[in-house]
């Protein structure tokens, strides 16, 4: 079956089966397969058609991206050195270093962010070198809520001019995202130095 033919059945299954379509989509762009944007694209398309439903339609499209790196995680856990390092190529060796400094953000800014930004090669370190399996789950889970939540506020407020919005500023939404992170990360950092100094 070719790449066009899979995703006209996968957003058939969609649009069929709402949410659980959703789940499936999700699911297999983050484990076996990949499809820049189209699990965006029908999300968007979901929301669009079912305002109400937006928040079901978010939590479906995460947890079905979640179960999706579950798969990569856990097979990366088992021996994927090897594996990691054929996907992530010459960046094998930085990914690592961020991986082994930064377990939850390292998970979770590949999440959160939209494609081109790459996000396997990061799941298959996270299983690699042994970040805590709860610790990936919240990055995961929370990265791809917010994106997926985010993307369905913009459908609904914005309609079908949504996923233009996407493409077009992907790049900005991206810098904004690490930005935001970044501050996060160092006033945490302060706030925890400073409290154990003291203490």
């Amino acid at each position: 079956m070719g790449r066009r033919k899979i995703l006209v059945w996968l957003q058939g299954l969609v649009m069929a089966f709402g949410g659980g379509g959703l789940f499936v989509v999700t699911f297999f762009d983050s484990s076996l397969l990949s499809f820049p944007f189209f699990p965006d694209a029908v999300l968007i398309e979901l929301c669009i058609a079912n305002h109400v439903r937006m928040p079901y339609y978010a939590a479906m499209a995460a947890l079905g991206s979640l179960s999706g790196c579950l798969v990569l995680y856990f097979l990366a856990k088992k021996g994927g050195e090897a594996f990691f390092h054929k996907h992530a190529g010459g960046k094998a060796e930085k990914i690592k270093e961020w991986v082994d400094n930064n377990g939850f953000l390292s998970a979770f800014i590949p999440a959160i962010l939209p494609p081109p930004f790459p996000f396997k090669p990061f799941i298959l370190a996270e299983g690699v070198f042994q970040v805590p399996p709860r610790t990936f789950i919240m990055a995961i889970l929370l990265g791809r809520g917010l994106r997926y939540g985010g993307e369905g506020i913009l459908a609904v407020r914005y309609g079908d001019a949504a996923l233009d919005y996407l493409k077009s500023h992907g790049g900005a939404f991206a810098l904004a995202v690490l930005v935001l992170v970044l501050l996060l990360y160092l006033v945490t950092h302060f706030v925890f130095h400073r409290s154990s100094s003291k203490s």
